[in-house]
């Protein structure tokens, strides 16, 4: 039998209660789900890879899903680390309108690139669809309670990367 494999792409830094929705949702639709942490170098990321990996680790070991769930990291082209793995699909999360037209765009590139692999939008639940990472480590900088808009590991590491860079 075939496994459909998705892949869930993004630079999780950090990971929100968002992302665990699309994460939730997508593992509806698939059998299996890559949570793949990308590499880009043009990005300045608070959290390191390495941080990052053990937070989403941390925050989806308690799912009843955990074992179809990998996380990993890439670097390069996404469809290239898509059929490494053998994905069939490309996970992206859609807040809103204005999440659509960039995301289109990387869609119908990655559809150029390799035409074997779908991209599956999905959106959140209306209590996550203004989340992102930048808002949260915004708010968590300036001493906000995130502490219900993310998982507890990630409270947990805002406060003690602040904590470092004062």
């Amino acid at each position: 039998m075939l496994v459909k494999l998705a892949i869930y792409p993004g630079t999780f830094d950090p990971i929100t209660n968002g992302h665990l929705d699309i994460v939730k949702r997508a593992l509806k639709l698939f059998d299996r789900l890559i949570i793949a942490i990308g590499e880009n170098p043009a990005k300045k990321p608070l959290f390191t890879l390495e941080e990052r990996i053990f937070m989403i680790n941390e925050a989806i070991k308690d799912l009843p899903e955990r074992n179809l769930i990998e996380v990993d990291s890439f670097s390069g082209l996404l469809v290239d680390y898509a059929k490494r793995k053998g994905a069939i699909a490309i996970i992206r999360g859609l807040r809103a309108v204005s999440d659509f037209e960039y995301e289109l765009q990387l869609a119908l590139m990655n559809r150029k690139l390799s035409n074997s692999i779908d991209t599956v939008f999905l959106m959140p639940s209306l209590k996550w669809i203004f989340l992102s990472s930048s808002i949260i480590k915004e708010a968590a900088k300036f001493g906000g309670d995130v502490s219900d808009l993310v998982p507890p590991i990630v409270v947990q590491k805002l406060k003690e990367k602040f904590r470092e860079m004062e």
